[in-house]
């Protein structure tokens, strides 16, 4: 009786065996801490994955999966790629000799939103075909820029569009969207995007909205140099309240001592618009100094309309060269000072590392003078440290800020983003949790620019998925040394294929151009 038992036994865990689903696939990985991107809580779940497509999802004992390598994330986490939404890597995406993307890609990153701050190479078909034709290391998804587009047509000028460039500016936007851009950016800060007024930028944002598209703004003022921030976030919230589309604040922040503490009020009014029913959403990069070019940053708006060019022929005119300096001291007071102001990239390597009062006193002249003899020598970006830490916890505590790096050359964030706020702010200064920090690098940015079938970890999604050692993972470029790779990325699959394995980079170029 026994041993029939024995054998019955047997043949129910043939049957049970023979029943179970048979899935193939290429890549298994097993026995990680798993968040998909959306729920709050973890899971031990395994994954399955299939050519460029995540095949299976849950409990490897329910189903018999024959898989070509596996991969054992145990101690490790299991994460979709992260979507950075504000970059600039298509200045290295469009160069076959950096377009592996690797600062972003050791990240984490798998997706990066390319043509911010109102700037995108033109035209996006060209770019698109560059890409495609080189490789890239991670996906891209391309936005307009309303700064491209306005020089197309008006060049440098400060001054109002007519109706009929307008009209003009409205047919380009049409053009870059048809040719696969998710939506437009606005750098309403910068030159030729400053000399627009709202009513322009909301007749151009309705083109978008036709399409189904995103605004994502570098906003008019971040501080006090003209309307002043909380005007300028009212201006972004009006503009999406009549094109009627999403509003996308880039790297939100309160820039300069004049408008510190003012993120409680700005949250107060996002909240407000979005009860109003205003899609409104932000990103931010965890560092308390931006960085842009010491032009952009110092000179005066006006004294620069033509370009560089025009700006040093006015300083050089000695009826305009009083108001520019006094205009230009101001505006180093708005970023805390010379000696808050570090050049990080310039044609003459004896400024770089040094701040503008160390800068001054080397070229024995006034802070804004010494401004215009380092412009002299070609372009110059520098880092400003006038962000206080209230303001930077008040933004990335909102459910509706995502993170964003806003990566480019000399500054870390081009480098560390991602690793640094889950280093620094979710392990040592649990500012936010884990989950909170992992949604809000992958789905929640999926979500914000209508990027179908990536960013969370689900059955049928694309297999951007990353696996990181929660032990290691930190950024390690800083002020000194701002082109260090990030560590504590073990594996990175995009599209289906390893980018990274073991912490090393494949030489495989799995990234593609998505399109709207």
């Amino acid at each position: 009786m026994g041993q029939l038992k024995s054998i019955f036994l047997i043949l129910i865990l043939i049957l049970s065996s023979c029943s179970k689903k048979k899935i193939e696939a290429d890549i298994l990985i097993q026995n990680g801490t798993v968040y998909n991107g959306i729920d709050k809580t973890s899971t031990n779940n395994s994954i399955g994955i299939k050519d460029d497509k995540i095949v299976f999802i849950g409990d490897e004992n329910s189903v018999s999966i024959n898989a070509k390598k596996t991969i054992d994330a145990k101690g490790l986490i299991v994460s979709p790629g992260f979507i950075d939404p504000h970059t600039h890597a298509d200045r290295d995406l469009k160069d076959p000799k950096n377009s592996h993307n690797k600062p972003f890609l050791f990240q984490g990153i798998t997706t990066v939103v390319t043509g911010n701050d109102g700037d995108s190479f033109y035209p996006t078909s060209k770019y698109i075909d560059l890409y495609n034709q080189h490789g890239i290391g991670t996906n891209a998804v391309p936005l307009v820029g309303h700064g491209t587009v306005r020089e197309q047509i008006m060049g440098k000028s400060n001054r109002k569009a007519t109706a009929d460039e307008i009209a003009k500016m409205q047919n380009l936007i049409q053009q870059e969207m048809d040719a696969g851009a998710f939506g437009i950016s606005t750098g309403l800060f910068y030159s030729p995007g400053s000399y627009s007024n709202t009513e322009e930028v909301i007749a151009l944002a309705k083109t978008v909205a036709k399409n189904d598209g995103v605004y994502d703004t570098h906003l008019r003022d971040e501080s006090s140099y003209t309307v002043g921030l909380i005007p300028a976030i009212e201006e972004s919230i009006e503009i999406g309240r009549q094109a009627k589309l999403p509003i996308h604040i880039s790297h939100i922040k309160c820039l300069g001592v004049d408008v510190w503490y003012q993120s409680k009020e700005i949250v107060k009014a996002i909240e407000k618009a979005q009860k109003e029913g205003v899609d409104v959403t932000a990103n931010q990069y965890p560092y308390d100094a931006s960085a842009t070019g010491l032009k952009s940053a110092v000179a005066p708006r006006w004294a620069e309309s033509g370009g560089k060019d025009s700006l040093m022929i006015r300083y050089n005119n000695p009826k305009l060269k009083a108001k520019i300096l006094v205009d230009t001291k101001k505006n180093i007071k708005r970023r805390g000072g010379p000696e808050k102001l570090l050049i990080v990239k310039s044609e003459d390597s004896k400024f770089v590392g040094k701040n503008l009062l160390e800068i001054s006193e080397l070229l024995k002249q006034s802070p804004e003078e010494a401004v215009f003899s380092v412009l002299k020598t070609g372009y110059v970006r520098v880092a400003s440290f006038n962000m206080n830490t209230d303001d930077i916890h008040h933004f990335m505590q909102q459910d509706w800020v995502v993170t964003g790096s806003d990566g480019n050359t000399g500054h870390p964030r081009k480098y560390g983003s991602f690793p640094r706020k889950y280093n620094k702010y979710v392990v040592q200064d649990k500012i936010v949790d884990l989950s909170t920090f992992i949604n809000n690098s992958t789905a929640k940015t999926a979500d914000i620019f209508k990027i179908k079938n990536r960013g969370s970890l689900q059955k049928g999604n694309f297999a951007d998925i990353i696996i990181f050692n929660p032990k290691t993972f930190k950024d390690k470029a800083d002020f000194t040394d701002a082109f260090q790779l990030s560590e504590g990325l073990e594996y990175s699959i995009i599209n289906g294929k390893l980018a990274v394995d073991k912490g090393r980079f494949t030489n495989l170029l799995n990234g593609k151009v998505l399109k709207k």
